[in-house]
């Protein structure tokens, strides 16, 4: 039996680790910190959050490993190749400017926040998602999963004396919680048929079971998918995303529609396309269902939001990223039927970082919005432009991008590639339903955007902009106007070389 070899390369588990440090660091800190001086924790975790962003970098030149099995080369538990690197970039990125609006939303509602619990969860939940894409055997996957998700539902539900928080957060743990099970469930089976953990050795070993073993595995990868796609809230498991993103802290459902998201999809990639090829022909058929229903009913969902009372421009945002997420299974699920999965693969990455920008900046906008209108209905967008005028103009050009219409440019390059990836891999009738579904989404997504440049009912209100919301703001207007004008880039750079 091949034991571990006690050697770390800390540069490569730099980024999770530094996440989690500082978590710790905040967490004792907390006990000493006087309450005027709480909000240096926020700033802390900032700082924190950069520096693990910044630790992918001395990265990028070559794929390094830790934790691998003596005598079986190649066979590590941890991997830091351009996919890990990919998904890193994507959830601590996109961590650091949730936790940018978490600092604005915390001195507005200390009293029902408290910030050294909320910023150790909130960085041990981003440790755990940039642990996860690095995870190359099962084990550390599950565990990475957990580590990331059991914090988010206290988060979701940490607003103390708040009925719709408490009830986001039970609605959100019992899906979760039912995911897991279910995961757990089939890799055990997985593990049964093949007895290793280790993703490589899976995909070798379970081309040769057969006899009842064939079955075991074949229920593993259905009961494996079904967990995953809770967790990536496809249809008919996302029931509780709108419910949890209405209750839960605004700062934390932008977190949970981008990094919950990443983490998902990345756990997807790695359980399908890397340990159970060989069974394309039983989740590729799954996920293709998944993305059509997904994407059809988050977008049929979103366009009914009119009709409600409120018209919650968070709950249209839930909605919207349900649709999101029909849209990057597509990719995923043509990897099973396409030569070049590497490639299809690829367009899945680059959907999620132009979505993670855009997303995370109609968010911060929603954010600044929130703070004058506390309801935040999408009626209270009505003559923004008139308001703050670069505010409006930067919201406009995030939908436009959800959308996928220019001047929106990096959208319409993801939502072709992604389309490219359906026609390359034989999956016409898919690229079909994400064509329909595009125009669906344009009804509200430009009902939205035109509300913003009408004329404002009485007076316009002036948002007074804090620093930390600025910053996100412009960060991500700067991010998605620049990948605009070079989508190119993104390509190159979730070139994943994950096979």
């Amino acid at each position: 039996m091949s034991s571990l070899v006690q050697s770390v390369d800390w540069l490569a588990i730099a980024p999770p680790t530094i996440a989690a440090v500082v978590g710790l660091v905040v967490l004792v800190a907390d006990l000493f910190v006087s309450e005027t001086r709480k909000p240096l924790l926020g700033w802390v975790s900032v700082a924190g959050l950069a520096a693990a962003t910044l630790m992918l970098l001395p990265l990028l030149d070559a794929d390094r490993s830790t934790f691998c099995l003596a005598g079986d080369t190649g066979v590590c538990s941890y991997t830091a190749d351009r996919f890990t690197l990919v998904i890193q970039f994507l959830v601590l990125g996109g961590a650091l400017l949730a936790a940018l609006l978490s600092v604005t939303a915390l001195k507005d509602d200390g009293k029902r926040l408290p910030e050294g619990e909320y910023w150790f969860l909130f960085l041990s939940s981003a440790a755990g998602a940039a642990l996860l894409p690095a995870s190359r055997d099962l084990a550390t996957l599950v565990v990475a999963l957990e580590v990331a998700s059991l914090p988010a539902f206290a988060l979701v539900g940490l607003r103390h004396g708040d009925r719709k928080s408490s009830e986001a957060a039970l609605k959100f743990f019992l899906s979760s919680v039912t995911a897991t099970a279910v995961s757990l469930l089939g890799i055990s089976f997985v593990y049964a048929a093949t007895g290793t953990l280790h993703l490589t050795l899976v995909a070798e070993r379970i081309q040769t079971v057969d006899g009842q073993l064939h079955t075991l595995a074949q229920t593993g990868v259905v009961l494996t998918l079904v967990g995953f796609a809770f967790k990536t809230a496809a249809v008919p498991f996302h029931f509780w995303v709108p419910d949890t993103y209405v209750g839960a802290p605004l700062p934390i459902a932008a977190y949970l529609s981008v990094i919950g998201k990443a983490v998902g999809f990345s756990g997807l990639i790695l359980v399908t396309v890397v340990a159970l090829p060989s069974y394309a022909d039983v989740w590729g058929p799954a996920l293709a269902a998944l993305a059509a229903l997904t994407m059809t009913v988050g977008n049929a969902g979103a366009l009914r939001q009119r009709a409600t009372r409120a018209y919650s421009a968070v709950r249209l945002l839930a909605w919207s990223s349900v649709g999101q997420a029909g849209y990057l299974l597509v990719p995923i699920a043509a990897a099973a039927y396409s030569d070049d999965a590497e490639k299809s693969i690829g367009s899945t990455l680059a959907y999620a970082l132009m979505y993670g920008a855009v997303n995370l900046g109609a968010f911060a906008v929603a954010a600044l919005v929130g703070r004058a209108h506390r309801l935040n209905r999408v009626a209270d967008y009505r003559g923004l432009y008139a308001a703050s005028p670069l505010t409006a103009l930067l919201m406009g050009f995030f939908l436009l991008c959800l959308a996928g219409l220019p001047p929106g440019v990096i959208g319409l390059f993801a939502k072709v590639t992604v389309f490219a990836a359906a026609v390359d891999a034989g999956l016409g009738w898919l690229a079909a339903v994400m064509a329909v579904n595009v125009v669906i989404a344009l009804v509200y997504y430009l009902r939205w955007t035109a509300l913003l440049f009408r004329a404002p009912e009485g007076e316009p209100v002036r948002h007074r902009i804090p620093v930390p919301l600025t910053a996100a703001i412009a960060l991500t207007g700067v991010i998605g106007i620049a990948l605009s004008g070079a989508p190119q880039l993104v390509l190159r750079f979730t070139d994943t070389g994950l096979f």
